[in-house]
């Protein structure tokens, strides 16, 4: 399984799970739901932060926070 972390940029996924049960309500209320697609429009030169597109918006994640999103990518 890969995780949001591993995505590179203009690639899309969706949402499979969580592996980090103390985030997993934060990234929930970000809009991070399970089926949903998101996908990666940019990353920092050091590669945290990272901006994701996800239900209508962009929102900016840590790594950290990014490695506990679960993905399936979609082609």
């Amino acid at each position: 399984m890969s995780t949001l972390a591993e995505l590179k940029k203009g690639q899309k996924a969706k949402v499979l799970a969580f592996n980090n049960d103390a985030l997993k309500a934060k990234l929930i209320e970000m809009g991070f739901l399970p089926g949903e697609e998101i996908e990666l429009s940019k990353t920092a030169p050091l590669g945290c932060p990272l901006a994701v597109n996800v239900a209508g918006y962009e929102l900016s994640l840590r790594k950290d926070e990014a490695e506990a999103v679960i993905i399936d990518l979609v082609a």
